[in-house]
């Protein structure tokens, strides 16, 4: 399951996986209309639950478009 992202103009995508115990999300950039990916931003979270691992990556990306860190 992913959950799609529409920030500064550009559309991306968290990624969710099982991972151990927990959850592990990713953040992957849609380059156009057909929804190919760009691949990993390198912005990943881990949590125990998947939801706690989406809203990390997602926080993370939010701080990364806001404020170009």
């Amino acid at each position: 399951m992913a959950k799609q992202l529409e920030l500064s103009g550009r559309h991306y995508w968290i990624l969710s996986e099982p991972e151990g115990e927990g959850w592990k999300a990713t953040v992957v950039e849609i380059t156009d209309a057909a929804g190919t990916c760009s691949g990993s931003l390198g912005i990943e979270a881990t949590a125990e639950t998947r939801g706690t691992a989406d809203d990390a990556a997602e926080r993370k990306l939010r701080r990364i478009v806001r404020f170009g860190v």
